[in-house]
């Protein structure tokens, strides 16, 4: 059983920084999927960015490319999700989730992760 933790939300205004953290566990494989996903109120949960920790590829979502970036620390079992340029839209829960032994298809498809963290809360101002 894989847990996750996310930490590193807050609140931003529009333009500024956060960086999100998930640690994990453990890493029960060699290689999996880590992603990141948020949901705002009254809306569905949506991809934002994947990585595929056996060889580092990476996925974004159109609403964040250029703007985010996540990385990987595999002595650590932890993924990071830097967020720059953040904008009110930003606003979200966000989620760390592992597909534990899996490649990351694409990365942005809930089905592909077996696990997921509590969430954390970002909330960009204008």
């Amino acid at each position: 059983q894989v847990q996750l933790v996310e930490s590193g939300g807050g609140s931003v205004q529009a333009g500024g920084s956060l960086r999100l953290s998930c640690a994990a566990s453990e890493y029960t494989y060699s290689s999996n999927c880590m992603g990141w996903f948020r949901q705002a109120p009254g809306k569905e949960r949506e991809g934002v960015a994947a990585i595929y920790t056996g060889g580092g590829t990476t996925y974004y979502a159109d609403s964040v490319k250029g703007r985010f970036t996540i990385s990987q620390d595999n002595a650590k079992n932890t993924v990071y999700l830097q967020m720059d340029s953040l904008k009110p839209e930003d606003t979200a829960k966000y989620y760390c989730a592992a597909g534990a032994g899996r490649y990351c298809s694409g990365g942005l498809r809930t089905a592909v992760y077996n696990y997921w963290g509590q969430g954390t809360q970002v909330t960009v101002s204008s």
